[in-house]
């Protein structure tokens, strides 16, 4: 096989930039053979868009259609994994648009499922791309820095106006989307923070629901993270701010990180600062720093390509489906932390989180689609406009 016949199943926003992207020929080894939205307004648009290319109403039918070998998944949140787990029983490889699923039980389901199949399963976090994050990473892993002391991330420039929320009925419900802005916006942060500084073993955290806006969900969220080392973190995030900011910093023995303003500036001491500390003459000891500018890419493709990669050469995954689950646990963590007004310690317990988000879906509210809610289409897709 030379070729991976790749279906996107959830065409929207994100849905329609997969599918142009991979239908013009830019994901290199990728050929576009099917669509499926359940909506007949969004199929009789893609019919004009694509009319070469099969367009099914139905998962199912796609699937029984044998006319691909993966698919893309960029639905809303809740049905990730049930059609996950379907593409899987049917031989096919997955890439899931993040988050992987809403609650753990059920992105634990996928895994297992892609291990039961044997296919590649991969997750859309393409922010790994980003050179800069890789560079933390690679200087942490490597001990740069030393012992990581303390991260504190401020990602507060994921605004949102009221049009945005209006512009779905699944968007800022427990019953469509699961939570806020850990849920949707923030999952790229939360996967870089433990991508880089590792896991927390305990989380508190306070999520503000409809602080900002007439929503059901958290629109600000503060996390304060406990270590196995005894490091500390803290992460802070709102579709509330603007001018929000984004600084990531990471502190270790060694020296420090601070990405900000698409620069990455790394100082690093000399001697770990157990010594440094005790030097009777420390201000001689000069810490050298390295300055490293961010560069353009192209993330979401860089994510297809590697996915059509592993299929096709055995390529590494950038981003391996079951490293979903790290990020979605911390998210998962702070909402029972908030619920509980407690620290809770990681991993937690699947079906008390379960029973405590079908308790806020039990109350969640239909809502009604605002058409004329004042956010141009230009100014919707803005809302990518995050400056990493």
């Amino acid at each position: 096989m030379d070729t991976v016949r790749i279906g996107i199943i959830g065409i929207g926003n994100i849905g329609s930039a997969h599918a142009s992207c991979i239908y013009s020929g830019k994901a290199e080894g990728a050929k576009l053979c099917a669509l499926c939205d359940t909506s007949a307004k969004r199929r009789s648009e893609l019919a004009s868009l694509y009319p070469d290319v099969p367009i099914f109403e139905d998962a199912d039918s796609l699937f029984e259609s044998s006319s691909v070998d993966a698919v893309i998944i960029s639905t809303p949140h809740y049905y990730h994994p049930p059609i996950a787990v379907k593409a899987f029983e049917h031989g096919l490889h997955v890439l899931s648009e993040k988050p992987i699923g809403v609650y753990g039980k059920a992105a634990k389901e996928m895994v297992e499922a892609a291990k039961k199949s044997g296919k590649i399963f991969a997750v859309m976090f393409n922010q790994r791309t980003n050179k800069l994050f890789r560079e933390a990473r690679r200087l942490v892993s490597e001990g740069r820095i030393g012992d990581i002391k303390r991260s504190v991330w401020i990602i507060t420039n994921w605004y949102r106006k009221q049009c945005y929320y209006d512009s779905g009925d699944w968007r800022a419900t427990w019953d469509g989307e699961g939570g806020g802005v850990l849920m949707n916006q923030a999952p790229h942060n939360l996967d870089l923070w433990q991508w880089i500084c590792g896991m927390p073993i305990e989380v508190s955290a306070a999520c503000d629901v409809a602080k900002y806006h007439q929503i059901e969900v958290e629109d600000d969220a503060t996390i304060f993270a406990r270590y196995e080392n005894g490091a500390t973190g803290v992460f802070i995030t709102s579709t509330g701010d603007y001018p929000g900011t984004n600084r990531l910093e990471i502190s270790g023995s060694k020296g420090k990180i601070v990405i900000e303003h698409g620069v990455l500036e790394f100082t690093e001491l000399p001697v770990d600062e157990s010594k440094y500390r005790l030097y009777p003459e420390a201000e001689k000891i000069k810490p050298s720093v390295t300055r490293i500018t961010d560069e353009p890419y192209f993330g979401h493709l860089e994510i297809i390509k590697n996915f059509t990669r592993a299929i096709l050469y055995g390529d590494r995954l950038i981003a391996n489906g079951e490293e979903g689950i790290c990020e979605l646990s911390i998210c998962n963590a702070a909402y029972m932390s908030a619920w509980l007004k407690k620290p809770v310690s990681l991993p937690i317990d699947d079906e008390i989180y379960l029973d405590m988000l079908n308790s806020k879906r039990a109350m969640s509210t239909q809502k009604s689609i605002d058409s004329d809610s004042g956010c141009s289409q230009k100014e919707y897709n803005q809302r990518w406009n995050t400056n990493w």
